[in-house]
């Protein structure tokens, strides 16, 4: 039951029920009945003394601190987290989130990003709610249950070109001695292999044992399922590519994870290509890939669990199929 007293020019409002006693000051009665009303649901519901008084940022700086660093998306997890903490939602108490909260985050997101993006972004928030209900019991209901998410965009449909293939290994060069030129290699690398950038980085000497490269999963970044650590089988022109590396590092390409993008960056600039990325090369790689081996070998050797997501890599055209009839 909620008392009201008016002290001056402010009303103070205390709730009392079931054993719990709570107050505030308000410059309305309005304000201070609204406040009131919410106290006695939550004491009903035994919200109460269990959701602690704290903000959906302190909930994602808990996750940053004791759940990120044991995933290999470490990185990327943490730099999201960081960009939510700056949002309106990351002030949000973590006794009133609610799907309106998570609605009004999404259409601000969708203002600067991709759907894709924003679908990505969501799965961590999501995860993030799930531990805190489960594990440390600071949520009982997951707020983004039931909100809309962002249509799943169409897959990308790109494939290199011969040409561009020629004009991105001109400007990046083949040089082993120059990290621009590594990452060349790295390129063409995964067009043979269909390798993600995170696995080329992350490859060991130690990984490489004749016509077969291991993908380990060590390494933040080599794998981003457990169907990703795997043996992929190296064609003629893989082991020629690898041969052109120096020897004696502890990295067959000697490059870090983040030094492959701005590097490829830099190079399309130069070959002047425009809308391409280095994943693409994964594309054009399972697309030629599947010529050659059947789908449960070529499932296998690019790391899915899941056939149908060959179907977002595999892009080759009604042409090409045709010819082959």
């Amino acid at each position: 039951m909620a008392t009201y007293k008016k002290r001056g020019s402010s009303w103070r409002v205390q709730v009392r029920r079931k054993g719990i006693t709570k107050s505030a000051a308000f410059s309305t009665k309005a304000r201070a009945e609204v406040w009131a009303a919410q106290q006695e649901l939550e004491i009903a519901d035994g919200t109460a003394g269990t959701i602690p008084n704290k903000t959906f940022g302190d909930l994602l700086q808990r996750y940053a601190k004791d759940v990120s660093p044991a995933k290999r998306g470490e990185r990327w997890e943490i730099v999201r987290i960081n960009l939510f903490c700056r949002d309106e939602i990351a002030q949000v108490g973590l006794r009133s989130l609610n799907a309106t909260h998570v609605a009004e985050w999404r259409d601000r997101r969708l203002q600067t990003v991709s759907g894709a993006s924003v679908r990505r972004e969501w799965n961590l928030l999501s995860n993030a709610c799930k531990i805190a209900i489960n594990e440390w019991r600071w949520l009982r209901e997951n707020p983004f249950k039931g909100v809309r998410r962002p249509p799943v965009p169409p897959s990308r449909d790109v494939l290199y070109t011969q040409d561009e293939i020629d004009r991105l290994t001109f400007a990046l060069s083949t040089d082993p001695n120059l990290a621009m030129g590594r990452v060349g290699i790295a390129f063409l690398f995964a067009i043979e292999t269909g390798m993600r950038a995170g696995e080329i980085s992350a490859l060991q000497p130690a990984d490489i044992a004749g016509q077969v490269a291991k993908v380990t999963g060590v390494t933040h970044g080599a794998g981003k399922t457990s169907a990703a650590r795997r043996e992929v089988p190296l064609s003629p022109e893989a082991i020629r590519l690898l041969e052109l590396l120096p020897k004696g590092t502890d990295a067959v390409f000697n490059l870090k994870r983040d030094q492959i993008d701005p590097l490829f960056r830099k190079g399309k600039k130069r070959a002047m290509i425009e809308g391409r990325t280095f994943h693409d090369a994964r594309h054009l790689a399972i697309t030629r890939l599947s010529k050659k081996l059947d789908v449960l070998a070529l499932a296998r050797a690019v790391g899915h669990k899941d056939l149908k997501q060959l179907m977002v890599y595999y892009n080759e055209s009604a042409a090409d199929m045709a010819k082959r009839l």
